[in-house]
């Protein structure tokens, strides 16, 4: 094995007492045929750009951060929560569906559909200026706006200003599977707080009551005017029924009828006592007795008579009317069907009537308030730790996303 030479491994070691040791290695390594080696990094230091991303996380977050934590824990008011639950309901057995049958969408389906509209009523303007009547609205929220200017309302508030405000202090809450609702009044006092919650649960109620109202005097109104037509139509099948009995000076058909028919029956008889009769006369005697001769002879006679009767009723015209009695009897059924039919339809618009009366005297639907307003104790708004977590974590990514952005920026430039 070949071994290396002591003396060239030597030369080779830096001193480590010599200060030109590495630049020594340095010189041998570059010598020709030797590895290239790049010179050692230089230590880092800040440069210009560094303090300026510094400056801007302390002018974007840090500065920020301060004035917002300054300003909830030194300036913000405490706020307090008033919790209300409610649902509409409808009286078991009392339905307007039920009582009125084909006018069940005047008169409102389910809790589903009330449970919008008090949802829409709540947020709406009516609600908002009637509360403000009754409690003073702008006046409470504006007075908070020297101490609190950012979480209350400023001062000579417009109505659009209020209504505005109100979707930030109550905050509703509607299931339309369930159809609960559930709202939360935040104001400055809890007791202000709790009696908005009761004025909403008021104001809800009415308009509740108001849907039941609307929905009852459509009823009626929509059951009268199916009864009117109802009878108009009545009237004028009986008309008819006169006008036809004028007409043709019968009083009853069905009676003049039956007494042509009588004589037709009557025959009929006659031919079977006297067909009975010529069956035992052939038994006893022949054709040429005179007995025999004159059964047939009468048998042929009635035959003729009923055949005659028959053709008269068909075709013999109705004095003063120029129609026979096949068409003045199709016309007369036609004429009985209508007012029966005209009577049935007035008896079922008349008991549609009575029972929207019957129904206009209950409430079918009404509020219930599963979860009464509540009066607060402690204050939970502003939630300051929340405010100012979510504040930081926005503040923090724009300002990473705009330093990464001028890094990229800078890179392909």
């Amino acid at each position: 094995m070949h071994k290396p030479d002591p003396q060239i491994r030597r030369d080779a070691m830096p001193n480590p007492g010599s200060r030109s040791g590495p630049a020594k290695a340095q010189q041998a390594n570059n010598k020709p045929g030797g590895p290239a080696v790049r010179a050692p990094a230089t230590a880092a230091r800040m440069r210009p750009r560094h303090w300026g991303v510094l400056a801007s996380f302390g002018a974007a977050v840090l500065l920020p951060l301060t004035f917002i934590a300054f300003y909830l824990w030194f300036i913000a008011d405490d706020r307090y929560v008033s919790t209300v639950g409610f649902t509409v309901r409808q009286e078991e057995g009392t339905s307007s569906t039920d009582l009125l049958g084909g006018l069940a969408n005047l008169t409102g389906g389910g809790s589903s559909k009330e449970g919008d509209v008090l949802y829409e009523f709540i947020r709406s303007q009516k609600i908002v200026n009637e509360i403000d009547q009754s409690l003073g609205l702008r006046e409470y929220f504006s007075s908070h706006w020297s101490s609190d200017p950012f979480f209350a309302l400023k001062t000579d508030p417009s109505i659009e200003d209020l209504v505005s405000y109100w979707g930030r202090s109550v905050r509703v809450s509607y299931d339309q599977g369930t159809g609960l609702t559930e709202l939360s009044v935040i104001t400055f006092d809890p007791g202000m707080a709790q009696a908005i919650a009761a004025e909403i649960v008021s104001e809800s109620q009415g308009m509740v009551n108001q849907l039941n109202e609307q929905a009852r005097a459509d009823a009626i109104r929509y059951a009268n005017l199916e009864l009117e037509q109802a009878e108009d139509r009545l009237k004028q099948t009986r008309a008819s029924l006169v006008e036809f009995r004028t007409r043709t000076q019968i009083v009853d058909l069905q009676a003049d009828i039956q007494a042509r028919m009588g004589v037709v029956s009557n025959l009929q008889q006659r031919l079977a006592v006297e067909l009975v009769a010529f069956d035992e006369l052939s038994g006893t005697t022949n054709k040429d007795d005179p007995r025999y001769t004159q059964a047939v002879r009468r048998i042929g006679v009635i035959r003729d008579r009923i055949l005659e009767e028959r053709s008269t009723f068909a075709k013999t015209e109705v004095l003063s009317t120029g129609e026979d009695y096949p068409t003045l009897i199709s016309e007369f059924e036609g004429l009985t069907v209508e007012r029966e039919f005209a009577e049935e339809a007035y008896r079922a618009a008349l008991a549609t009537r009575d029972s929207a009366l019957a129904n206009a005297t209950r409430q079918s639907q009404y509020l219930v308030t599963y979860i009464a307003p509540t009066l607060a104790e402690s204050a939970e708004h502003p939630q300051r730790f929340t405010l100012f977590g979510l504040v930081a974590l926005f503040t923090c990514l724009g300002w990473g996303i705009i330093v990464l952005t001028y890094y990229s920026i800078r890179d392909k430039a």
